[in-house]
């Protein structure tokens, strides 16, 4: 693991296991819980858990300096501006992030894209070789326990006030959904748990809200790859208590033009999510001066349309505006979940 004040980091490799940041080999399966309580335990000073996984062509350096970016973004707009979040000012709003790196790099190319689109999708298979699904799941899983106070009051924050949040980008939003969807069904005792009517006794708590930036996935996917990420049969409840929400941005060449050759759709970063197993709002990503009411985001899922924002890319970068997602305006969106989560 390496830190600064408030962001952790963990390094999968290529089939999406967990590597020991002292020696860089396999975490072994049956010290995954002590490797977590060790390298990653919430600190007490947290009122919000960010897990952020980062997308392609992204280097372990890049993948920290992104999410150091944001949340100094969240911290400007949060001082700057407190009566937008009002929920945050009264509860306090101090994030803690665990960046979740993997191998993302390729060339820039069709081909390069192409080779990291497979192995996202090796990397993120429940079955097979693909690991980080569950290696996910448990950390999800792991940040929640810690969380949790099983005998206090049911609310949906612990005596610490903590709340747990879901962050990707690119590839990253896919694994996300993966080891929501596999911790979900898992049997293993230290995944997140179902909810009943919104509260357990038991496991109490559930991801407060899911931000996907620019997702590189068909805008199918959430009826062909993830069905079960928001109930499953013989289940009362789902491990997500907030919304999916997702950017989109007409400029994202790498979802747009190049998924288009890939998978015969355009990615939901480019066009936002079709299909899907419950209704859909559509909004556009507010500048700073503007509040989202309650009503936009109280969704199952929500496209968000950033095209008038993520418009930068370098200059004949093939992928367009894909990474241009750290923006004051997201920082502004992410804000506004958390706010809405208490």
């Amino acid at each position: 693991m390496s830190h600064t004040a408030a962001v952790a980091a963990v390094d999968l490799d290529e089939t999406g296991w967990l590597l020991d940041a002292d020696n860089g080999e396999p975490v072994p399966e049956h010290r995954l819980h002590h490797y977590f309580k060790e390298s990653l335990a919430p600190p007490t000073w947290a009122t919000d858990i960010l897990v952020y996984v980062h997308g392609w062509q992204t280097s372990p350096s890049s993948a920290l300096r992104t999410a150091e970016r944001l949340l100094a973004l969240v911290r400007d707009n949060a001082a700057t501006a407190p009566a937008r979040y009002p929920a945050l000012v009264s509860g306090g709003f101090n994030p803690w992030c665990v960046v979740v790196r993997w191998p993302s790099s390729s060339l820039v190319t069709p081909a390069g894209y192409r080779t990291i689109r497979d192995r996202a999708h090796a990397m993120g298979a429940p079955s097979g070789i693909g690991h980080a699904a569950q290696i996910l799941g448990r950390l999800l899983g792991y940040l929640n326990a810690e969380r949790a106070d099983p005998g206090g009051a049911p609310v949906l924050a612990n005596r610490d006030g903590q709340y747990l949040h879901l962050v990707g980008h690119s590839f990253g939003c896919r694994f996300l959904c993966e080891a929501v969807q596999w911790a979900s069904d898992a049997q293993l005792g230290d995944t997140l748990g179902w909810s009943t009517g919104g509260l357990s006794p038991s496991l109490p708590f559930t991801v407060d809200s899911m931000l996907l930036f620019q997702m590189a996935a068909r805008r199918d996917a959430f009826l062909s790859l993830f069905p079960y990420i928001l109930a499953r049969e013989g289940h009362d409840g789902a491990p997500l208590r907030g919304p999916i929400v997702a950017t989109y941005s007409r400029h994202d060449r790498a979802t747009g033009f190049w998924h288009l050759r890939a998978e015969q759709q355009p990615g939901i970063g480019h066009s936002g999510i079709g299909a899907a197993p419950a209704p859909m709002f559509t909004t556009r990503l507010l500048p700073l001066d503007e509040s989202y009411p309650l009503s936009a985001l109280n969704h199952r899922f929500v496209n968000i349309d950033a095209s008038d924002v993520y418009v930068r890319g370098r200059r004949l970068n093939p992928a367009g505006s894909h990474s241009d997602h750290v923006r004051p305006e997201s920082a502004h969106l992410l804000l506004t979940l958390a706010n809405y989560s208490r």
